[in-house]
């Protein structure tokens, strides 16, 4: 697939099935997040892969952080125990903050996030589904702590791996102009 026809064509696909990517091909999705913007080449960011009975035991970290949010419902519960099970992999994108006096730490998020990006446009062009999730889970101490975050380390997002479910949808061809504008003229 030719670059730019994974940029414009990417989409997100959130119904995911097995098999995950094998070997070869998260080597790709992994060599295509170091090629981020890195101004200062720090390299802000790391990864954690989540498969098999891994994404068991993080469902169950995602139920205790519940259970510490107050909301103990069976059926809450249940919920963020299925969470990590809509996809054969998960890799949690972290962002390693560093001091640096050139590059702010807002910097260095930002390349976390392109790397993430990065390894979506990757999936694209394998033909590997993808979608980018955040949400509670994303944001939660306990389960940053449970995932061994370190205090300069915050969680970027959890991007959902595996074969689609059904064909991806079509990339909306939006109008440049509503989001292009001209200065200084």
């Amino acid at each position: 697939m030719e670059a730019l026809d994974a940029l414009l064509n990417r989409v997100s696909v959130p119904r995911l099935t097995e098999p995950a990517p094998n070997e070869a091909q998260r080597e790709a999705l992994f060599q295509a997040a170091l090629r981020a913007p890195d101004h200062g080449q720090l390299r802000p960011w790391r990864f954690l892969t989540i498969e098999g009975q891994g994404r068991d035991k993080l469902g169950e970290l995602f139920a205790e952080a519940v259970q510490h949010k107050g909301d103990a419902s069976q059926a809450a519960l249940d919920k963020a125990r299925a969470m990590p099970l809509r996809a054969p992999l998960l890799i949690v994108v972290i962002a390693k903050l560093q001091d640096h006096f050139k590059v702010p730490k807002s910097e260095q998020r930002l390349a976390a996030g392109c790397a993430a990006h990065g390894i979506l446009i990757a999936a694209h062009a394998q033909g590997i589904g993808a979608v980018w999730r955040t949400g509670d889970m994303a944001f939660d101490a306990h389960v940053h702590k449970g995932l061994g975050l370190a205090e300069n380390e915050e969680l970027i997002g959890y991007l959902y791996v595996g074969t689609p479910m059904a064909e991806p949808r079509t990339a909306p061809i939006l109008n440049t102009a509503d989001y292009v504008a001209t200065w200084g003229e």
